[in-house]
């Protein structure tokens, strides 16, 4: 049994692996990707209406007019966030009744999809179409972390979580670098559809995941452990969207008092920390690129330098977190990241932004693999799923907001005021995990 259960988690690690490759490869194509259609696109084209409206957003903010691309990169990656929030508690809600592994092929069928539809996209409306299906089917990760409650103990889990922090660290790595080597080889030529080959290539390493879950991937949820009801009607649905229901686990029943109180409580702080942490994020390259002037390729130096210490602290030392320290953990993990963006908002010099990076990758390694953790201990098994895909929802909630609201305030008050106001909100996270005691 036990043999059977390693084996889940490895098949879940290369699953994830896979997708991630998948998913950032995009990344560094987006800006080429963008002016390709803008180039094709006649002036009544989807592209041009949503970019009337990010010119009036520029414009409010006196943001310059080379900016016009990174604010239509924000606005694409938004409504993916969004749409994950959208769809990640219901695929979780539907797992709980019908098992893990229809519902991760299902997922997985639709990020295919996507990836087909991208290398049939001979205009940006096709290409809008195929980031909406890729968005909307992005449940697999809350699903895979359903496997890992499912299959593990709360002595092993955070072991086997890591390994989920190390997909995603390795993946932000690789991803855009395959993705970056694309760019370069088609620099020379944006004329024709080039776009074709690294979407191909996409379309092969989801096709690839597809049939290695399909083949590999045991139902780890019994049916004898599964949930015999869900929320009916569409008033039921909405409880799993409602911001208003998620962040009371309305969705989720089967709780006891204390409980409901410590998933309430995590995601309030999985939340705040998530908002404030993915709109600083987003602006990362902006802060770099005009107060550094990082060329891409410096910049993809950056991410690497960050991706590495990420996977070298989850795979070394994250994974061997005893469970009753995983909690004090992630607190620390979230007083860190303070530090880091006060650094990252007084730097002038590389010296201190470099201190700035090195302790929000140590912070980030640290914070949002202890919290799944703990999530993952709270309520009974067969609510894992639902539960996992409501704490998701609320993270893409907070990715769908922050970097808007982020990038507005970087324009508007500049870099320094905007990172230390961030660093202030920061300190409310781990004040409230701390509110937290039976771990």
């Amino acid at each position: 049994m036990s043999q059977i259960k390693d084996n889940t988690v490895q098949v879940v690690f290369i699953s994830l692996l896979l997708d991630l490759l998948a998913f950032t490869m995009i990344l560094p194509l987006l800006p080429a990707l963008l002016d390709y259609y803008k180039e094709i696109e006649d002036d009544r084209g989807i592209y041009f209406k949503i970019l009337y409206y990010i010119q009036n957003v520029r414009t409010f903010f006196d943001a310059p007019d080379k900016v016009n691309t990174v604010l239509y990169g924000g606005f694409l990656g938004s409504m993916y966030s969004f749409l994950q929030f959208l769809s990640s508690p219901i695929v979780g809600a539907l797992s709980d009744i019908y098992g893990r592994k229809p519902l991760m092929i299902f997922c997985l069928t639709g990020i295919a999809l996507s990836y087909l539809l991208w290398a049939l996209s001979c205009n940006f409306t096709i290409f809008v179409l195929a980031r909406f299906v890729g968005g909307i089917s992005k449940g697999n990760i809350n699903l895979s972390m359903a496997i890992i409650s499912d299959v593990t103990s709360p002595k092993t889990r955070g072991k086997a979580m890591a390994l989920v922090g190390i997909a995603f660290s390795v993946g932000f790595v690789v991803g855009p670098m395959i993705g970056a080597f694309f760019s370069w080889v088609f620099s020379d030529n944006r004329k024709e559809a080039w776009y074709i080959i690294p979407a191909v290539f996409a379309l092969f390493l989801a096709t690839s995941d597809l049939f290695f879950i399909i083949c590999y991937l045991k139902e780890s949820l019994p049916l004898n452990r599964r949930t015999n009801t869900l929320i009916s009607s569409v008033s039921g649905i909405f409880t799993y969207i409602n911001p208003i229901d998620l962040f009371q686990f309305n969705g989720v029943s089967g709780l006891n008092l204390q409980d409901k109180k410590n998933l309430r409580t995590l995601g309030y702080a999985y939340f705040m920390y998530l908002f404030v942490y993915s709109g600083l994020e987003f602006t990362l390259t902006f802060l770099t690129h005009y107060l550094f002037k990082f060329t891409s390729m410096q910049q993809g130096w950056m991410f690497l330098g960050i991706g590495l210490v990420m996977a070298i602290l989850q795979g070394s030392w994250v994974r061997t977190i005893p469970p009753n320290k995983t909690k004090s953990v992630a607190e620390l993990g979230l007083w860190l990241i303070i530090p880091a963006f006060i650094c990252l908002g007084f730097a002038n010099d590389i010296l201190t932004l470099s201190i700035g990076l090195l302790l929000f990758a140590i912070s980030t390694a640290m914070v949002v693999t202890c919290m799944m953790t703990l999530v993952t201990r709270i309520g009974p098994d067969h609510q894992k799923g639902a539960i996992t895909g409501v704490f998701r929802s609320l993270g893409a909630l907070a990715r769908a907001c922050g970097p808007i609201v982020a990038s507005s305030a970087f324009w508007y008050m500049g870099s320094k005021t905007t990172y230390l106001t961030g660093a202030v909100f920061l300190f409310f996270p781990p004040i409230i995990l701390q509110t937290i005691k039976s771990f």
